[in-house]
């Protein structure tokens, strides 16, 4: 992992890059996850530099004080920005949290972008308040329903289901609870026709945390955004369905 020292922190990502000229994309995880769920689109080297981060108190990144909601947001949005004017990444790829950060920061931010890839997110991401309530007084269960059916995944191996349950246990409730409460606040409907660079919306056939008319309401209010559906996947596409993911984000970059 490397790492780049911003706003007295550090954060961590890892760059695969196969002497690559197409434009970099920088992946960003969703809540309670860290970089290791984009480890599939590492296979893209040849064609993109991809760079997968983790944000502000996952895996090896420092943490930040900051209370769930905007505050939370806006110092993520802080860590992609410091990764991508490292890197050069000039796409960035968001994963539920990663997709509202990817948003706010072509919204708020500075940084020259040839374009997003929205997956598994939405415009406005409400969070059920059962599951608020399970992250601030009972993990596991907590846990165990983003593991159930058409959560997080639809069909994957158990293999992915116990990596992605360790991941979020590694994680921990506060973070996990923040992020998650982070997302329950974020809300840009009305802000999308601001976006004019192009832009992908992709989802998994049966994501029932971020469903695909999350990702119809996208192409429609974003003047330049596509929308793929995955068959076969959940929330987690890109890792479920690599190769069918892969395919999506390699012809999107292909006309970015």
């Amino acid at each position: 992992m490397e790492r780049v020292t911003h706003h007295g922190r550090e954060t961590a990502y890892r760059v695969s890059d196969r002497d690559a000229d197409g434009p970099g994309v920088l992946c960003v995880h969703g809540s309670g996850g860290n970089h290791g769920v984009w480890k599939a689109q590492a296979r893209l080297a040849d064609e993109h530099p991809i760079v997968a981060l983790d944000l502000s108190g996952h895996g090896e990144s420092g943490d930040v004080d900051a209370r769930p909601g905007p505050e939370t947001l806006a110092a993520y949005a802080d860590d992609v920005v410091a990764v991508a004017e490292e890197t050069g990444a000039s796409v960035v790829c968001g994963n539920s949290l990663g997709g509202a950060v990817a948003l706010w920061v072509a919204l708020e931010r500075d940084l020259s972008l040839d374009g997003l890839v929205l997956a598994g997110t939405g415009a406005k991401l409400a969070v059920l308040q059962d599951l608020l309530d399970w992250l601030a007084e009972d993990f596991d269960r907590a846990v165990a329903f983003l593991h159930g059916e058409d959560r997080l995944f639809h069909d994957a191996p158990e293999e992915y289901v116990e990596l992605s349950e360790a991941a979020m246990r590694e994680c921990g409730r506060a973070t996990a609870e923040r992020d998650f409460r982070t997302c329950h606040r974020f809300d840009v409907r009305d802000r999308l026709g601001e976006i004019g660079v192009p832009a992908l919306a992709v989802v998994g056939e049966y994501d029932g945390l971020t469903p695909p008319r999350y990702h119809d309401y996208l192409a429609d209010e974003m003047p330049r955004c596509e929308r793929a559906l995955i068959e076969d996947a959940a929330h987690l596409v890109m890792l479920e369905q690599p190769a069918a993911f892969n395919a999506a984000l390699s012809e999107f970059l292909s006309r970015v």
